[in-house]
């Protein structure tokens, strides 16, 4: 870049070059399955069912939230990012930490919204592939999702009721 030239952002620390690395190996990764399901002659469904699109999407929504923001999965974050704050509910706030790459990773994996969409990837792959099985995990995180609604529901009454 030259002296003159004005910076992506105004400090300067947007690993830029990790995006790409990540953005590239999303693509890569769906490339490999579109080539893999090709060769082992797999048929990809004409249409999807609305009902096992909202199956994925709340899937896709908790898996998401379990990978960047619950506690128990803080040893898959640590090398990439940094505790700020614990949340509600089980969940933390955390930072990403380093440059490049390492920035670049700390940013997807502290994101949930970043992370759904390799999350939705994954499980895209997985019902072209193995629909059966992928309805089932899908099944189980939705209805962590639900018993995740429905402790915030009681919680809530708990505290209406008592005043």
């Amino acid at each position: 870049m030259k002296a003159d030239e004005p910076r992506y952002d105004d400090e300067g620390d947007v690993p830029l070059g990790g995006y790409a690395a990540l953005a590239t190996t999303f693509a890569a990764g769906a490339a490999l399955f579109a080539v893999a399901a090709r060769h082992r002659g797999l048929r990809l469904p004409d249409s999807i069912p609305a009902w096992d699109v909202a199956l994925l999407g709340t899937a896709t929504f908790k898996a998401s939230r379990l990978l960047s923001k619950d506690k128990i999965t803080s040893f898959l974050r640590a090398p990439f990012t940094h505790r700020e704050s614990d949340g509600t509910a089980g969940e933390v706030m955390d930072e990403p930490r380093g440059s490049g790459a390492r920035r670049a990773v700390g940013d997807l994996v502290a994101c949930p919204f970043c992370t759904s969409a390799w999350v939705a990837g994954a499980l895209t792959a997985g019902y072209a592939s193995a629909p059966r099985a992928t309805r089932l995990v899908s099944a189980g995180l939705t209805a962590n999702t639900m018993a995740d609604w429905l402790q915030y529901a009681w919680s809530w009454t708990e505290r209406t009721a008592e005043g």
